[in-house]
């Protein structure tokens, strides 16, 4: 029996992004096309099938696993976030690689969030909540052992990013594949001055250099003094995920308020309109255009309600058939996963929903293995899973 798949075509005209800074970002072909088809704004790709989906579990017992990422010999790096606990699972086995807890602030949304792991290096960076200095989130790296047993080295990348109850505590990492970046997504901490204050590190997509922390040079505030130097993009609620397209464009997953998550292609320098003040007023829109200046529309937007979209990662293999180059955005409320696919300008084809995902509950993170298959970590809060789903 072949999977039921959910698909809305859609034809549609977004909001054009000024002063060319998209072009410098569109991809010249669609990303994962095959080179003798050109998928239109207006039409699902041709002659392409739909695969059915082979769900497995290959960790249980976990409570609130935040993110999976891919180690060296099959080991998977896990982060449970009240737990803050990273784990290495291996065959389906699962051990401690460690336990942060003494050193992790957990309240509420806000612990043990986003990894990334640079297994070449044998480098792990995690954003967490802390609470030296106060209650705030921050980025810290450390070095794992050659047998990624035990971490050494601890190192604070970033650090300040704002907390207040743990509300909207972010927080997405991202390793550029073509630079030395590591970009971080930020909540905004339910403080409505946050997002669009270029001062404060809340609400925003930062870029740093991923060993020293320092800001990137070409950022796009990058002469200017104090923590704006690290800011990429700006006027955003809770970043929860961060995907890089095979063309290199980067682009974020956000939380709206009761209506409208959202799905960014991310311009450097972007406002991105959340702008929920005076005090945290959430009726307002999540982009605001009657902002001065130029705000950036969302590629993708939930409607109301919600489904508090989480996790994405871009679908890669031609194994996937009609999903391959689709970006996979995992839901926790709306406890399923969407496919969505992009033109080449960054304009939504179609939204696919697969059936089979909806059975998990609430999905939190979606990481590419580097085989094709999907990783995913369920949100339930008790007998979690991560999952690998692949096409067959």
């Amino acid at each position: 029996m072949r999977l039921v798949l959910r698909t809305t075509s859609l034809s549609l005209s977004l909001a054009a992004l000024t002063g060319g800074l998209l072009a410098g970002l569109a991809p010249s072909v669609a990303d994962d096309a095959p080179p003798d088809r050109v998928t239109t704004a207006s039409s699902e790709p041709v002659g392409r099938w739909a695969p059915t989906l082979r769900v497995r579990t290959v960790a249980r017992r976990l409570e609130h696993p935040w993110d999976v990422q891919q180690g060296p010999g099959g080991r998977l790096l896990v982060s449970e976030r009240d737990r803050a606990r990273v784990s290495v699972v291996r065959a389906g086995r699962r051990r401690t690689l460690a336990d942060l807890s003494a050193s992790v602030w957990v309240s509420g949304e806000t612990g043990l969030m986003s990894l990334a792991v640079d297994a070449g290096s044998r480098t792990l960076w995690a954003c967490h909540g802390a609470t030296k200095g106060g209650n705030h989130v921050q980025v810290t790296r450390w070095r794992v052992d050659a047998r990624w047993r035990t971490l050494s080295h601890r190192r604070t990348v970033v650090s300040g990013l704002p907390s207040s109850s743990g509300r909207h505590g972010g927080c997405r990492l991202l390793l550029d594949r073509d630079t030395d970046a590591l970009l971080v997504g930020t909540g905004d901490a339910a403080v409505g001055t946050n997002p669009r204050d270029l001062d404060s590190l809340g609400g925003k997509v930062l870029r740093v250099h991923r060993r020293t922390g320092a800001p990137m040079g070409t950022n796009p505030f990058g002469d200017a003094d104090g923590p704006r130097r690290f800011v990429w993009t700006y006027g955003h609620r809770n970043v929860q995920g961060l995907a890089q397209r095979r063309d290199g464009s980067v682009w974020s997953v956000e939380h709206g308020s009761y209506r409208d998550d959202e799905v960014n292609l991310l311009v450097p320098g972007g406002d991105y309109g959340w702008n929920p003040v005076p005090g945290y007023d959430e009726s307002v829109p999540m982009t605001d255009q009657s902002l001065p200046g130029v705000q950036q529309e969302a590629r993708w937007s939930s409607g109301e309600p919600t489904i508090a979209t989480s996790g994405a990662a871009w679908v890669r293999g031609s194994q996937w058939g009609s999903l391959q180059g689709t970006l996979a955005v995992a839901a926790l409320k709306g406890s399923e996963m969407l496919f969505l696919r992009f033109d080449t300008a960054g304009s939504l084809v179609s939204v696919t929903r697969p059936d089979e995902l909806a059975r998990f509950g609430r999905l939190r993170s979606v990481t590419a293995a580097r085989n094709g298959d999907l990783l995913v970590t369920t949100d339930n809060g008790t007998g979690d899973r991560v999952l690998r789903v692949s096409p067959r």
